[in-house]
């Protein structure tokens, strides 16, 4: 397809959550791949007054490079619905949804997909009941947070309350969610395709902050992931499930675990995930064919009219 097809296009980045960094670094690659073929394309932080030169430059669509709050919960896309601009990723609903770890949650296990047991904490919980009902280690996380941003791993009832209190600082609800022991994948979704599954394998207790973006962690990642093709086509079409049931659209990943039993468990969803030189959905295109820069021109082209078409 020609370059011009997308008109001029606003890549928006950075914004004011705690993914910040790592929104400013996916943005940038974003961009720099649509400049190297050709596309008319601004960066915009919105972190700052950024309203004025989205509605006086005219632009034809956005690539959302947000994580996080007021870039992946469906606010962002709410403003670009008014402003009748085109974006890239998961609507209003599905965008809100994802990023609600308690009512994605819920809404799994409604239609009987398989995501661990949980419960919601406060300040006034019983920490000896919730470890009676969910055992331990569990694992303890802020509803709206992304990127591992707040989680711990609890190992004792002593651990609970001041892993509550970690959570809770960053004003979000927070949950206790059982720790399924068993190896961990991830599973990108480019349209309505799954692409190939990674396994990660992080010598961290778990596959937190640290784990996913220090360049001194030794995280290895699998892909192929090393299970039987039918097995892998078995956990795609359960990812794509998930995927939908949210309301989910364009692109995303869904974390799962797989216990001693071969059992999937579906973790929580990302709906605008990573595009830095770390990112897994970057990783797994290039397994399934696409370079760096067609997997955004790819992205991209769900915001034309007839996508299917290019």
């Amino acid at each position: 397809m020609h370059p011009s097809i997308f008109g001029k296009v606003a890549v928006l980045m950075g914004g004011n959550s705690a993914e910040r960094d790592v929104s400013l670094r996916s943005g940038q690659a974003v961009l720099a791949a649509l400049l190297r073929q050709g596309v008319e394309a601004v960066g915009i932080d919105t972190a700052h007054a950024f309203l004025p030169q989205l509605m006086d430059t005219r632009f034809d669509r956005a690539f959302i490079a947000l994580h996080g709050r007021g870039g992946e919960d469906g606010t962002i896309q709410g403003l670009l619905e008014h402003l009748n601009l085109p974006y890239t990723g998961s609507g209003v609903l599905g965008s809100a949804l994802g990023m609600d770890k308690l009512r994605c949650k819920w809404l799994w296990r409604s239609v009987g997909l398989p995501t661990p047991d949980f419960m919601v904490l406060n300040e006034n919980s019983d920490w000896t009941s919730v470890v009676s009902q969910l055992g331990l280690p569990l694992m303890v996380k802020p509803v709206l947070e992304g990127s591992s941003v707040g989680i711990s791993k609890v190992n004792t009832l002593e651990e609970l309350q001041p892993a509550y209190q970690r959570a809770a600082q960053y004003q979000s609800p927070v949950i206790a969610e059982c720790f399924i022991t068993g190896t961990e994948y991830t599973a990108g979704i480019l349209g309505t395709d799954p692409l190939p599954l990674i396994r990660l394998e992080t010598p961290r207790t778990f596959y937190d902050y640290e784990a996913k973006y220090s360049e001194n962690t030794q995280t290895h990642y699998h892909c192929p992931c090393g299970i039987a093709p039918e097995l892998e086509k078995q956990w795609q079409q359960l990812v794509l499930q998930a995927f939908d049931t949210v309301g989910a659209s364009g692109w995303g990943r869904i974390d799962l675990i797989c216990d001693a039993q071969q059992q999937p468990w579906l973790l929580e969803i990302n709906t605008s995930p990573g595009m830095t030189n770390r990112s897994l959905i970057p990783m797994a295109a290039r397994e399934a064919g696409l370079s760096f820069d067609e997997l955004v021109l790819r992205i991209l082209s769900d915001t034309l009219p007839n996508p299917s078409s290019t």
